[in-house]
């Protein structure tokens, strides 16, 4: 009996750590300008003050196979708050998301979890108030009361102020921003539908590659397009490299830049692939991979209102979209690697954001090596806006 009191206390423990963490992510990093963004990040905080119940009162059961699903109940809860807890985190860190409620698809795992949580604490409470042997009917009854309650209360509590918070945000929209337009009253257009091609773009590319989460390089590329024209540099640091990549492409004539030697005349045609922004259009977004793209929601970046998408990507699909992988994993075969990617897309019907990853075996990066990944995050900022295009000094 002792060791299943200590068992629970432990796992009621572990959910206090989980709900703590995500709270605290959102009082700590949700700053999108608007009005309520510290009583957001105190409202979700309140699954704590359930969470804490059954460390101190646990949600015991005499009965083998009723303790088991008491358990379960409660590792189910944890097992939907680390993913959870994960995007949040990565919204947080790269500043991708002001809408802490943008789909059903994004808040449901929260929902389930405070009401697996909430169920898990009832139990323990419940025990204290009702003599009764196992998980009897008026014990059982009682917790499930509890646990909706519970549920509809904290939840409605942090769905009202996030809203709330949101809709100052829509009714004092940005003067400008650099993703977008800011007009509250601009809806971006639904995941399948056609895009627009972008005229002009500032482009920025980050790509991390990992093997069994030990890092094999980065590239970071900058640089400006201009209709089919395109001028960009990256950074490319490997164990065995540290060294510049470049493409320029104007009036018709062409250069590229590899590490060791200057930039070298190429025909127009062999950068066709190095559009970056608009190379992602035509390959990873094209009309028949967005045909079952996910709806995310509706979002804000920096400002802008955007529509935030989903869509699986196999690997021949994101070496034509990303290119410069290759730069981090040689001549390794990307067939078989699976991902995801997220795009956003802005009132003005173009994309202006798209972050994702990619997985898969990693023995020809690495001999040693079990799972390989890559981590990409394209931004295509101040689109529309005047860009010159110069040849390179050579």
């Amino acid at each position: 009996m002792r060791v299943r009191l200590f068992e629970l206390r432990l796992l009621a423990l572990a959910l206090t750590v989980l709900w703590a963490a995500g709270g605290g992510i959102v009082l700590i990093a949700y700053r999108p300008g608007g009005p309520l963004d510290m009583l957001v990040g105190v409202t979700a905080s309140l699954p704590l003050l359930v969470s804490v119940a059954p460390i101190v009162w646990p949600p015991l059961v005499r009965s083998d196979r009723g303790s088991a699903g008491v358990f379960w109940l409660g590792l189910v809860a944890g097992l939907l708050l680390i993913p959870s807890i994960a995007s949040v985190a990565v919204q947080a860190e790269g500043h991708q998301s002001v809408a802490l409620l943008p789909s059903a698809e994004v808040v449901y795992p929260w929902a389930i979890a405070l009401l697996a949580t909430s169920l898990f604490a009832g139990l323990g409470i419940s025990r204290q108030l009702i003599a009764e042997t196992g998980i009897g009917k008026r014990r059982l009854a009682a917790s499930l009361a509890f646990a909706l309650v519970t549920t509809t209360v904290i939840g409605g509590i942090f769905a009202g102020v996030s809203m709330a918070d949101d809709a100052a945000l829509r009714d004092n929209p940005a003067v400008h921003s650099r993703f977008g337009p800011t007009d509250a009253s601009l809806t971006p257009p639904i995941c399948g539908d056609p895009l627009k091609e972008t005229p002009t773009a500032q482009l920025d590319l980050a790509v991390q590659g990992n093997v069994d989460s030990r890092s094999i390089g980065s590239v970071d590329l900058t640089g400006s397009r201009s209709g089919r024209d395109v001028s960009w540099t990256a950074r490319v640091v490997r164990s065995d490299l540290f060294g510049q990549y470049g493409a320029v492409r104007t009036a018709g004539s062409a250069w590229w830049l590899e590490p060791g030697s200057g930039w070298k005349s190429v025909t127009p045609s062999s950068l066709d692939g190095e559009l970056i922004d608009d190379t992602v259009r035509t390959q990873a977004l094209s009309a028949g991979n967005r045909a079952t793209a996910e709806d995310r929601g509706l979002e804000y970046v920096e400002g802008a209102r955007a529509r935030r998408c989903r869509v699986a990507i196999d690997g021949k699909t994101f070496a034509a979209s990303f290119p410069q992988v290759k730069w981090l994993v040689g001549d390794a075969s990307l067939e078989t690697w699976r991902g995801q990617l997220d795009f956003w897309v802005f009132g003005d019907g173009e994309v202006g954001m798209v972050t994702g990853s990619l997985n898969g075996n990693a023995q020809a990066i690495l001999t040693h090596g079990l799972m390989a990944s890559v981590e990409i995050r394209l931004t295509a900022t101040d689109r529309g806006d005047p860009v010159s295009i110069t040849p390179p000094r050579t």
